[in-house]
């Protein structure tokens, strides 16, 4: 800052010298003190560049009120110190760091703040030393310096340098000025000390400052001592909460914890609850009063109480069923799936009509990606109930259903009752995601403590372990998930009503992926209006690239098929992109499924049965082989289990007691050893529905009679060669669907379930209900023979190709 815009000129004289002046907040420079502070306010900056520009010293005085920013007279006390700036640095934009010397006292005279910066007029003001008490001032300064002593084994944390400095030096007016100004005094006392004229009168306040600090600390010392004795080992982690609790104490500013326990009182009155539930929880606030308000258990009650008083005892929302929303919102959300629909829409008729009816459970069962999860979410939105999910797959600890006992250590709801604070409703829909996926150990069986929440006539009091009192699940609607009823308990499984969701067909994947994946994948990868995929495309994604009863892995692949093109976009190389049958292998790679293996053209010694999976029905070839010559010997390959290896002795049987019906001599059972083998040996395979497959492929082979390509089959036999019902129809019709297969021979039992089976399978399919093992036969052997008015024509050369089927089976399906 030059001269010409600051015009202001520096009076010396014996008696006033006119400084630019820095107002200080909370802080007191002394004389010889070397000190370091930054400065942010424009005018204090101002003086600090004009003293370093000029080479002029600075008057340091501290202002009475920190909070202001434009200080005048009135507002700095009366005495500060002239000191040198000796460095200036700028670590940041806005605030400035100096480093200061003090050189002796000054009195401030007059203030100017009319220009950029404080410019005052100070006197000098030493210490007046006439008639002073040589004696007195020793006497003080040993004084302060035992109290300095007691000071440093109170608060040690000052710098060795510091105190060696202190206690070497016994110069009484060097000590009045040192002490003060590296001690942690309030900046009143400082201020204090400085502002006294004489030496004694400035010892005997340094010395009080000392005594007044001294007790203080003394007081913190005891306060701690006594906060540590009464604490252990198990209240360690509380030793903070201890120390501000008993300075409050010693205060007298503790905090009284009646008013917490009304507060509890007041929150448990408004509720309504039962006399039970009400007395128990007011027991609970009684003890809480008594216990000191850190105390450990005094914390277990607090999060009990409050655990409490988070559920929903009273709020719940009004059911909004209107079952044209209701169909048009699970015709949206799903396709296919119709009986499914079907049966909810009928479950919420009933509620709808029946508001008050108790005790539906609903279980959700069948293969994974099938849309269980959202089903169950779509039920909630079409009755307008709060939804929540709770995952059971691999829970096997009890208490994690009903709660710890609060006798434990870190004691917790379950999370049934946890799940109902959360939804902050007493009638949500809950769905309990893979309870099939229950285990159980030694700390108990989780589905067992599952009974008393879906038992209609025990959730109205569900007890859980850690809240101790009942809570009403009656109004819950509870829906669970499983992928196989097997593994749920008879007990639980007999409290639900089941509903089975079977695998999607070829088509149902086709409009899923239509309808609902590629527009959220398009949206997800920012493709929308860019990428289209023809429906050949997605046909031969669904075939060749995807092998699941649902859509996750259709998902997954659509995705990366997207992904793909993406890229393709982004590096600008194409606008846009339609997706042909013919460009995914370029996009994904070779097919990744290959076709199933099965009698294509009119094998001896090969049947086709099909077979029931956890993703759906497949089909399952039996291979027969004789061996000549042998000895009778019979050998089972192909990971086959004990229920199909007695299958395997049963046809034997048959084969060797109606071997003169087909044309087989009785000594090759004895002269030839018979192989029988289910490709794909890496896969177990088990069940009684093989059985009608390894008859017909055991007598094809002993005859040499081809067996009917076009043929499925599925059936258990008897040993006098009755053909018994099945399970998984749906499912062995839909493999035989895929792979193009005309006819299904089913048991004659089993014609019931052809109600469950989707028309556009029933017009593919032939099914021919069977009832013995020689209609089989008739049926799928190419005898040349008559079966259920059907004449079985040879097919040319080498019979059926699975091209013609695939074929066949391509323009069967809507485009």
């Amino acid at each position: 800052m030059s001269d010409q815009k600051v015009k202001i000129k520096i009076e010396r004289s014996a008696e006033k010298i006119s400084l630019p002046a820095i107002a200080l907040r909370g802080l007191v420079v002394f004389p010889t003190n070397v000190i370091h502070f930054e400065v942010g306010r424009k005018h204090s900056i101002a003086a600090i560049e004009w003293a370093m520009e000029h080479n002029t010293p600075v008057f340091l005085v501290t202002q009475k009120d920190i909070d202001q920013e434009a200080p005048h007279k009135e507002d700095l006390y009366s005495y500060g110190v002239v000191a040198n700036v000796k460095q200036l640095l700028q670590p940041s934009g806005e605030m400035v760091k100096v480093l200061v010397e003090g050189k002796y006292r000054g009195k401030l005279m007059q203030i100017d703040a009319s220009g950029p910066f404080l410019m005052a007029e100070v006197r000098m003001a030493r210490l007046r030393k006439t008639a002073v008490n040589k004696d007195r001032c020793e006497a003080l300064t040993r004084q302060i310096k035992e109290a300095f002593e007691t000071y440093i084994g109170l608060s040690p944390r000052l710098p060795r340098e510091v105190v060696f400095t202190i206690i070497a030096n016994d110069d009484p007016e060097f000590l009045s000025e040192f002490i003060p100004s590296n001690l942690l005094l309030k900046y009143q006392d400082k201020q204090t000390i400085l502002d006294q004229n004489t030496l004694e009168a400035r010892l005997e306040k340094l010395l009080d400052c000392l005594r007044h600090e001294n007790n203080v600390l003394s007081i913190e010392r005891d306060i701690e001592d006594r906060a540590n004795q009464e604490m252990d080992k198990s209240q360690r982690d509380y030793y903070l909460r201890e120390q501000m609790n008993a300075i409050a104490e010693e205060l007298g500013e503790g905090e009284d914890p009646r008013s917490e326990t009304e507060n509890y009182r007041a929150k448990i009155k408004e509720l309504g609850l039962p006399d039970e539930t009400e007395q128990k929880l007011l027991k609970e606030v009684d003890r809480l009063v008594k216990m000191q308000g850190s105390s450990q258990e005094a914390a277990v009650i607090r999060s009990y109480l409050d655990t409490c008083l988070e559920l929903p005892w009273k709020e719940h929302t009004e059911d909004r069923i209107d079952l044209k929303k209701a169909q048009n919102i699970l015709e949206k959300e799903h396709y296919g799936l119709i009986k499914v629909k079907e049966r909810i829409l009928e479950l919420l008729a009933v509620r709808k009509l029946a508001p008050d009816i108790k005790g539906q459970i609903i279980c959700l069962a069948g293969p994974p990606g099938i849309g269980k999860t959202s089903i169950a979410h779509s039920i909630a939105a079409c009755m307008g109930r709060k939804y929540a999910r709770i995952s059971l797959g691999g829970v096997r600890d009890e208490a994690e259903i009903r709660g710890h006992r609060r006798t434990y250590v870190g004691a917790m709801p379950g999370k049934l009752m946890a799940t109902m604070s959360q939804v902050k409703s007493y009638n949500p829909v809950i769905l309990l995601d893979e309870i099939d996926k229950l285990a159980g150990d030694f700390r108990g069986d989780p589905a067992a403590a599952l009974l008393e929440a879906l038992d209609p006539e025990q959730n109205a009091a569900f007890h859980d372990h850690y809240l101790d009192i009942p809570f009403d699940l009656s109004e819950v609607l509870f829906i669970t998930t499983a992928n196989t009823l097997d593994s749920i308990p008879r007990p639980l499984l007999d409290r639900m009503d089941v509903i089975e969701l079977t695998s999607y067909t070829r088509n149902e994947k086709f409009q899923i992926a239509k309808r609902h994946l590629i527009p959220k994948q398009l949206a997800k990868t920012g493709l929308a209006g860019k990428v289209r995929f023809q429906p050949t495309a997605l046909y031969k994604l669904i075939d060749e690239y995807t092998a699941e009863a649902g859509v996750r892995t259709l998902e997954r692949t659509i995705t990366e098929v997207l992904r793909k093109c993406a890229r393709k976009i982004a590096e600008g190389s194409v606008e846009s992109i339609v997706i042909a049958s013919d460009k995914l292998e370029v996009l994904l790679g070779p097919q990744r499924h290959k076709p199933s293996y099965f009698n294509r053209t009119n094998t001896v010694g090969i049947a086709n049965g099909l077979a029931w999976t956890s993703i759906g029905g497949e089909l399952l070839p039996i291979e027969v082989q004789l061996i000549e010559p042998g000895s009778g010997k019979l050998q089972l390959t192909g990971s086959l289990g004990d229920v199909m290896k007695e299958s395997a002795h049963l046809a034997i049987t048959y084969a060797k007691v109606h071997a003169a019906e087909y044309g087989i001599e009785a000594e090759k059972f004895e002269k030839a050893d018979i192989h029988i083998h289910a490709p794909e040996g890496a896969v177990p395979k088990d069940g009684p529905s093989a059985g009608v497959t390894l008859a017909s492929a055991l007598i094809s082979a002993l005859a040499g009679i081809p067996v009917r390509a076009d043929v499925a089959m599925t059936g258990e036999i008897t040993l006098h060669g009755m053909v018994l019902p099945i399970g998984g129809l749906k499912e062995k019709s839909m493999a035989a669907y895929k792979e193009g297969i005309h006819t299904v021979l089913i048991p004659k039992d089993n014609v019931p379930d052809l109600y469950e089976i989707d028309q556009q399978v029933k017009e593919f399919i032939q099914f021919l209900p069977i009832s013995t093992v020689k209609e089989v036969l008739a049926a799928d052997l190419m005898m040349g023979t008559k079966s259920f008015g059907r004449k079985t024509k040879a097919v040319k050369k080498s019979g059926l190709q699975a091209e013609k089927n695939d074929k066949q089976f391509e323009k069967s399906l809507p485009q």
